[in-house]
């Protein structure tokens, strides 16, 4: 198959690595001829244009494809997408992401493209103005009708398009986010190890977060519930992953509150590291207050930890209330304050309700099975 990706930054985030992982095993997997088009990579998240680069196959990077909404630049953008369609003439465009994916839509409907678009988090959501949410649903449904089908990284994200009335339940495709399962299966980390270089005792229970430290992602609500936490068990320790704008803000609060012995800042490490830094962990904690269905939740369950998240996006199908952690009321503090209490004074609950995860979810993650399921998409698509 011939194959035009379209995303605008590659950073180190979710839908990044999905679609990363989607164009890597397209090529080496499959001999498919697929090209990836990005926008310029830019901020503090990290990157992951080297990688992509060493890949093997065409990455084309259109300095207009940028995230913010620019008139002149989207202009700019569309333009170029067109011209590269109808040069290349693909059998198929794959977009990703809510900018790529109205542009890439739009171009492609003008170069005569069939067009999938994979929806990792709705582009209308929580935290959005009125205005941006009305506008983000008109786009939706404006492009919708140039979209053969929609991969969706959760059964939310296809209820929450057709609740606003965006095309029709037979257009939509639920193929869950991939990645690399088996180093999150791997017994080889030095657990003791990695948590001596971190200042964490053995007998700590260790908290750990995931995430880019920005706006809707929920680190806040984690600091406030510490300060109940470490005053009725002070062994339990908080594990922050992940580097952004927020991070100073983050700290000053919690030496204001006088946890900073019970917090550790990573920064920005590469996604390799992610499984053994996770090993470390004892809980996972995902308190965003928006998302797709985040990687973190299957990868803590897959390394065997018991997770405890905000019922948000597609986190309750595989968050599951008894059997692989705890899903809790979005803003939270004190069932989060409780959750973690609970995890933290029983070992063995901790171990089977991530015991459980893993059974369930090694293999349904894995980026074969997911890329094998697109292709599924693109051969009902081009027939």
């Amino acid at each position: 198959m011939k194959v035009i990706h379209v995303i605008t930054r590659l950073i180190l985030g979710g839908a990044q690595e999905n679609t990363l992982h989607t164009v890597e095993d397209q090529h080496s997997l499959h001999g498919d001829d697929v090209t990836l088009v990005i926008g310029p990579s830019e901020g503090p998240e990290g990157t992951l244009v080297p990688r992509a680069m060493e890949g093997g196959f065409p990455v084309e990077i259109v300095p207009s494809l940028k995230r913010s909404i620019l008139p002149l630049e989207d202009m700019r953008a569309y333009r170029h997408l067109v011209r590269l369609f109808k040069e290349r003439q693909p059998d198929l465009v794959h977009t990703h992401s809510s900018k790529a994916g109205i542009l890439g839509r739009l171009a492609a409907r003008k170069a005569r493209v069939p067009v999938v678009h994979s929806i990792h988090g709705a582009a209308f959501h929580y935290g959005q103005s009125r205005v941006a949410y009305g506008s983000y649903v008109a786009a939706e449904k404006y492009v919708s009708r140039w979209t053969e089908k929609f991969i969706c990284v959760a059964d939310a994200m296809r209820d929450a398009y057709l609740a606003e009335g965006i095309s029709t339940a037979d257009r939509y495709v639920t193929v869950y986010s991939g990645f690399d399962v088996d180093p999150f299966l791997s017994t080889q980390h030095d657990r003791d190890a990695i948590r001596q270089e971190m200042g964490f005792r053995p007998d700590d229970v260790v908290v750990g977060k995931i995430g880019r430290l920005f706006h809707l992602k929920g680190h806040e609500f984690l600091i406030e519930s510490a300060r109940q936490i470490v005053r009725k068990n002070p062994r339990v320790k908080f594990l922050f992953v992940g580097d952004g704008i927020l991070r100073q803000q983050f700290e000053e609060q919690i030496s204001q509150y006088g946890m900073s012995d019970s917090f550790h800042f990573t920064g920005l490490v590469p996604t390799t590291r992610i499984p053994e830094l996770m090993s470390a962990m004892d809980i996972v904690a995902h308190t965003s207050q928006w998302e797709g269905l985040a990687r973190v939740l299957p990868q803590g369950l897959i390394s065997g930890k018991p997770v405890v998240s905000y019922d948000v996006g597609g986190a309750g199908e595989v968050v599951i209330p008894g059997e692989t952690g705890y899903l809790l009321k979005r803003d939270s503090i004190d069932e989060l304050t409780t959750a973690i209490l609970e995890l933290a004074d029983d070992q063995q609950l901790r171990q089977r309700l991530g015991e459980e995860g893993r059974r369930r979810f090694a293999d349904q993650f894995r980026h074969q099975t997911m890329t094998e399921k697109i292709r599924d998409v693109y051969r009902d698509v081009l027939s």
